[in-house]
């Protein structure tokens, strides 16, 4: 598509925008990943949707989808979101949870070092869902004592590492450290 001046001032705007302008009968991996192009030179990496998500609000618009081919253009993208994320992350235990965080921390440097915004966003939305588990959990009567109070200390720990992320590697070493910890967990032990 040849660049031109779009009119829209916000993302959804634009992705109609652009949809309109291709004059299509049908959208499917073409369009959409023609119309990210445009969001992504507009708005920068950050604002740049999953195909999935442009396909809902032009379907909500109108739009006639080419389902399979946006299924399949949508599983692509996100696993190339996900190369190197790492996919031993378990947060079912205190020792599996600190393992897991040094391998996010690993993973959003990376991500930092690639200026890779889009990772980050998956990141912290798969961090979010993470303690909406630990919530559920740390709460459910099904779980033990211990449960409950190792998901409290890794909902904690997460909430952390998203308010200060650069310091956290400092900050749990010496919360593990720390009396209250150790009165917590006095068997704790940290795998190296």
């Amino acid at each position: 598509m040849e660049k031109r001046k779009w009119r829209a001032r916000n993302k959804s705007d634009l992705i109609i925008e652009v949809w309109e302008q291709l004059d299509c009968e049908s959208v499917g991996a073409h369009e959409l990943e023609t119309i990210q192009q445009e969001v992504r030179d507009r708005f920068g990496d950050g604002a740049v949707d999953s195909p999935a998500a442009i396909a809902r609000l032009l379907a909500e618009e109108g739009a006639v989808l080419r389902h399979p081919e946006v299924l399949d253009f949508d599983t692509e993208w996100r696993q190339k979101l996900y190369t190197g994320f790492p996919a031993e992350l378990d947060f079912s235990s205190l020792s599996a949870a600190a393992a897991s965080m040094a391998s996010l921390e690993t993973w959003r440097k990376e991500s930092e070092e690639q200026r890779c915004v889009t990772r980050s966003q998956l990141l912290h939305e798969f961090l979010a869902d993470a303690a909406a588990e630990l919530l559920f959990k740390s709460s459910s009567q099904t779980s033990t004592r211990r449960q409950q109070t190792e998901s409290k200390e890794i909902r904690q720990w997460l909430s952390v590492w998203k308010q200060t992320q650069d310091l956290f590697p400092d900050w749990l070493e010496l919360r593990v450290g720390s009396s209250e910890f150790r009165a917590l967990f006095p068997d704790f032990e940290r795998s190296s």
